[in-house]
């Protein structure tokens, strides 16, 4: 994507959630008035959209600015349409054992590759590290730290085959397993885009 204005704010609020357009000024190094004025010029080509939230205590109303669906539609999507398409007919005419087995050998070559790049006698840190530059790599938009109990948490910001798993929770499901092996570490997903969530969030800990 390349990086205009529209895109820089488009890849802000994707990455952290909705945000004022003073906010949105300072990351872009502009001024508050010409954020809003972006923000509106995008408002109306249906990109972003604000939202009033009420302040704490006594303080005025704040309006934070959203992504769209429109908004989310900019980036990739792995061919959303024509894969729920593939899946769905496949699950209709061929039984959803078809639709296990093709998860089960993505889940195997998936993990296969994974394991090739993230050195097992690393620290986790470093292998969680690595995870989620190969997982940015594919479109995911990860991120990950520490947190102050020892616990790694790794996030990611885009799905690009949501479509895919919005007709069939096993890809879920099996990322899930495949983070847990490729790691050798417990992970339990703590927040899920497909339950409304704005990104999927991971927890992870040493066995």
């Amino acid at each position: 994507m390349r990086q205009s204005p529209a895109n820089r704010i488009l890849i802000l609020l994707k990455t952290d959630g909705p945000q004022l357009a003073s906010t949105i000024g300072g990351a872009l190094g502009i001024s508050s008035e010409a954020a809003r004025q972006q923000l509106t010029k995008m408002g109306e080509e249906g990109l972003v959209e604000p939202v009033t939230e009420a302040a704490s205590g006594r303080g005025r109303p704040r309006q934070f600015w959203h992504l769209t669906a429109a908004g989310n539609r900019q980036f990739p999507d792995g061919h959303a349409d024509l894969t729920a398409t593939l899946l769905a007919t496949m699950a209709e005419q061929l039984g959803q054992g078809a639709v296990d087995a093709v998860i089960s050998a993505r889940e195997t070559e998936t993990l296969k590759r994974y394991r090739s790049e993230i050195e097992v006698t690393a620290d986790l840190p470093s292998r969680v590290a690595t995870l989620a530059a190969i997982r940015t790599r594919e479109g995911y938009m990860a991120d990950h730290w520490q947190e102050e109990d020892g616990s790694l948490v790794l996030v990611e910001n885009h799905c690009p085959i949501c479509a895919a798993a919005t007709v069939c929770a096993g890809f879920c499901r099996s990322e899930l397993e495949t983070f847990r092996a490729t790691l050798g570490a417990d992970v339990e997903r703590e927040e899920h885009i497909l339950l409304g969530a704005r990104r999927c969030a991971y927890r992870i800990r040493a066995i």
